[in-house]
């Protein structure tokens, strides 16, 4: 059984930025926003990166993952295939549908390689053909039995520090300024991963068009940083 000091030690390894899976190279169209001269400073970063986590990940990808966690934890494997599939469907570009089946393929790759899970429980995973990024944290949560909604935190933390790392690079930011973007941001997550329970299947909204036309710019932008 996992202990509560396990399970919190589990977790930090989980959203550490050192989890192999390469989320340090994405931008989420972010490096397009700053080509555009539509993210300029430290308060334009945090109006763009604010939004995309009020109006996308919060209203969707958080709920999602809410819903791929309680599959595996029953387990139900139609609907983990079902939510799974969602979530790949609702990449509107290909840099954004490639970012998260190469995250996803990283990170089972990865579990099945560090030894810690019975060979059953991978082959649930394997037999997937394509793996979101969500659906192979969510698999990582429920064996390792972290608590749901800490977890969550713990995603949109990963998320939230990736966009504001890619800020300072790219903008570029200096390092008090994204550490007071973490904090104030930050200081949202609690209540977003809250919001996500109350979300019904109908409410899942990835309604973003200017995130969609930035990852769509970015795939012919001259030079580039990030590989989204």
């Amino acid at each position: 059984m996992t202990t509560p000091d396990l399970a919190l030690a589990r977790l930090l390894q989980l959203a550490s930025p050192t989890l192999p899976v390469g989320a340090y190279s994405y931008s989420q169209g972010l490096e397009s926003a700053v080509e555009e001269r539509m993210v300029v400073n430290a308060a334009t970063a945090e109006r763009w990166i604010g939004d995309l986590l009020r109006l996308g990940v919060a209203r969707l990808e958080a709920p999602l993952w809410r819903r791929l966690a309680s599959a595996w934890e029953q387990p139900d494997m139609g609907a983990v295939r079902h939510w799974n599939d969602f979530f790949l469907a609702t990449r509107e570009t290909a840099e954004l549908r490639a970012e998260t089946l190469q995250m996803g393929y990283s990170l089972a790759r990865l579990l099945a390689d560090i030894g810690e899970f019975e060979s059953a429980a991978l082959d649930s995973l394997a037999q997937m053909e394509r793996v979101t990024f969500p659906a192979a944290f969510t698999f990582t949560v429920v064996q390792w039995h972290i608590p749901a909604q800490s977890a969550l935190i713990a995603y949109l933390w990963s998320w939230l520090e990736n966009q504001v790392m890619a800020a300072v690079k790219c903008v570029p930011l200096g390092q008090t300024d994204g550490q007071r973007l973490l904090a104030r941001l930050g200081a949202h997550l609690p209540a977003l991963a809250q919001q996500s329970l109350a979300a019904d299947d109908g409410e899942l909204c990835n309604f973003t068009p200017a995130l969609a036309i930035a990852s769509s710019r970015h795939e012919t932008q001259y030079s580039r940083l990030f590989r989204s």
